[in-house]
């Protein structure tokens, strides 16, 4: 296997994962929890005193996803990967969270992109990082002030989605080093 068909099926398995965060992030926030609040989200704790919408993790992990999919595909293809995503948002999201879904994610994955793209060339975990926490930040103000109308698990939701970008940081370096290794550029 040539090192662009490596880059090719990894960049296809990562948005493969980025496109199943999506619903899966809409399902959990109205099923899945320690604590569902009527008309509201179900609630998981993220550290010690807080909690938050459970969908968090996943779109947590989705940012990082986005991430490693412009690295192996491309710029064209992540921002194809925003476009999808918005669909799939839209479409999965409960009605009364369609637009919030939407908006939420369509501005915390172009965020996350203009932050990631200059980044890049710096580093793989600094660029993710940094983009995942400005676009983790924008999602969680934009989704709770249109989806609730308030800010009153802003904390909770920022905490939930920076523990699984930590969660990734591990992984991020494996690849940085196999990518260095192998001599596998970013496409």
């Amino acid at each position: 296997m040539t090192l662009d068909q490596r880059r090719r099926i990894e960049g296809l398995l990562f948005l493969a994962g980025f496109a199943a965060c999506i619903p899966l992030a809409n399902y959990f926030i109205g099923h899945v929890g320690t604590e569902c609040i009527p008309n509201g989200p179900c609630l998981i704790p993220v550290a010690p005193g807080l909690t938050a919408p459970s969908g968090v993790l996943l779109v947590g992990l989705g940012l990082v996803l986005r991430d490693l999919v412009q690295r192996r595909l491309g710029l064209w293809w992540a921002l194809a990967a925003i476009f999808a995503g918005c669909i799939l948002s839209a479409t999965f999201a409960p009605p009364a969270l369609v637009l919030a879904s939407t908006a939420a994610f369509l501005l915390s994955e172009t965020t996350d992109l203009l932050v990631f793209t200059p980044l890049q060339r710096r580093g793989l975990v600094v660029a993710a990082v940094a983009s995942s926490v400005v676009g983790l930040v924008v999602d969680s103000v934009v989704f709770l002030n249109l989806a609730f109308g308030s800010l009153q698990f802003l904390t909770g939701q920022v905490a939930g989605k920076a523990l699984m970008v930590l969660i990734a940081i591990p992984a991020l370096a494996w690849l940085r080093a196999l990518d260095q290794r192998l001599g596998l550029q970013s496409a």
